[in-house]
């Protein structure tokens, strides 16, 4: 019964009667039931308000003096693209009613009619509009998925998944961060299927791909004629997200005439469209993400601070690859096999010299990078035995200088100095344990005591191929 009052009190309906007594009772029924409600008395005059507003429902009759109804509904799909039509004709004129229909009514009721009936109609009509936008959103992530980039056995990871959890089932604002390509959007999508919004709308953005009047009409939506290219009405993505989630990536990037836009949106969860007079209530949960740090950008003036304080409710960062290196084994198998059957070939083997290779590389661009190499890998080496890995030029390994400089430059301690060191000798010697603690001047006992830490950290697999004795 809630999700229904709720439904209803957002669904809006213009009522489209030119009989005074039938259009006041329609609009005191509607109103008492929860429905946003307008109401006018004529074709022409619902045609201007189909080019002013967005509603969800139209109850039309179709016997209006000056345009019939039926030339309203023939106009309508210009104006209304989402709304439902509920057209109401005198009782017997069935041949009406079927054309109505062949013109994308939903569904006619005849007069004089039961109050009961058509609530129940109107209901109908909305479940359908419901339906529609589920199907959208259930092929959109089917066709998506929730791609491998949120796999990981890594302590990193679990800690991230046990965060993810407990801020699903709330209604907090969350803000993701992680380095570009590491699977910020992903982890929101997890965090919308795991909430109690996972059948409504996924909504996702990338803030820094449009320009501010663009990303403003997108968030907001617009009214026809407010800029130029406005040609109709349309829904901003606040409304697209209604009762689900909406996702903006690189928050960050953002105008200070949007930061204020967005500041106000969610203190009073209202919006207007560009050009647009009517005051929308909307409810959704926000889900940002940045690769940048947020808190550097207040520092420097170019975010707000009462945003940031509104946005860092519930902060979660996304590991980079590199610190999780003992996931890397389990997202190539991963994807090795995902694009052999997606291309019907037979996935070539990842042999242990090249796992190697892959757990030295830092993996700048991170799981993306990983994805993008294997699905490369599988198509370019089709019917030979095993995927070849060579790191990108450059990068084929680390000198003590360069261990140095990056030291000095990203302020390592001692502990992560020494742990640097050590994995850049195995590198050198391909893994063999004996030869590294020669390199290394320790005995085998302290090599191997350091390396079962690095895998309890996750920093190497429990099971490392480039290892030998």
């Amino acid at each position: 019964m809630d999700e229904e009052v709720r439904v209803r009190s957002k669904a809006r309906v213009l009522i489209v009667e030119d009989e005074e007594i039938v259009r006041d009772l329609l609009s005191k029924v509607l109103g008492d039931e929860g429905y946003a409600v307008e109401a006018v008395d004529s074709g022409e005059d619902a045609l201007k308000a189909l080019d002013q507003e967005l509603y969800d429902v139209v109850l039309l009759d179709l016997n209006l003096p000056g345009m019939y109804g039926l030339n309203v509904l023939s106009a309508a799909p210009a104006l209304q693209t989402d709304a439902q039509f509920i057209v109401m004709t005198a009782f017997g004129s069935v041949d009406t009613a079927v054309e109505a229909m062949k013109l994308g009514a939903f569904d006619y009721i005849n007069k004089p009619f039961r109050t009961g009936e058509l609530l129940l109609t109107l209901e109908r009509a909305l479940h359908e509009t419901e339906l529609r936008r589920e199907v959208v959103q259930l092929r959109r992530r089917a066709e998506e998925g929730l791609r491998a980039n949120v796999v990981g056995k890594a302590p990193a990871m679990q800690r991230m998944f046990d965060l993810v959890e407990r801020v699903a089932a709330t209604r907090a604002t969350v803000l993701v961060q992680g380095e570009t390509g590491s699977g910020k959007e992903v982890v929101a999508r997890l965090i919308h299927d795991l909430s109690d919004r996972a059948r409504k709308p996924f909504v996702p953005i990338n803030c820094s791909a449009l320009p501010e009047t663009l990303l403003e009409s997108e968030l907001f939506g617009h009214m026809k004629g407010s800029f130029t290219g406005a040609i109709a009405n349309r829904r901003g993505l606040f409304e697209d997200a209604h009762g689900g989630t909406l996702f903006l990536d690189e928050i960050s990037t953002v105008s200070a005439a949007i930061q204020v836009k967005l500041l106000r949106v969610l203190q009073d969860r209202k919006i207007q469209r560009v050009g647009g007079s009517q005051v929308i209530s909307v409810d959704f949960r926000l889900i940002v993400a940045t690769n940048v740090e947020l808190a550097d950008e207040v520092a420097g003036g170019r975010f707000r601070e009462d945003l940031f304080y509104r946005l860092n409710v519930f902060p979660i960062r996304v590991p980079p690859l590199r610190e999780r290196k003992s996931d890397i084994p389990l997202l190539a198998n991963y994807f090795r096999a995902r694009f052999a059957q997606e291309n019907g070939v037979e996935p070539p083997e990842i042999t242990p010299d090249t796992m190697r290779r892959m757990l030295a590389y830092d993996w700048p661009g991170n799981v993306r990078e990983l994805e993008n190499f294997l699905e490369r890998a599988v198509i370019m080496h089709t019917g030979a035995r095993s995927l070849p890995f060579e790191p990108p030029v450059g990068q084929k390994g680390r000198s003590e200088r360069r261990l140095l400089e990056q030291a000095r430059q990203e302020r390592w301690n001692l502990e992560r100095l020494e742990r640097e060191y050590i994995l850049d000798v195995l590198d050198e010697v391909h893994g063999h344990k004996g030869h590294a603690a020669e390199v290394l001047g320790v005995d085998r006992r302290t090599l191997y005591r350091k390396l079962k830490q690095y895998q309890q950290e996750g920093i190497l697999p429990e099971f490392d191929p480039m290892l030998v004795e």
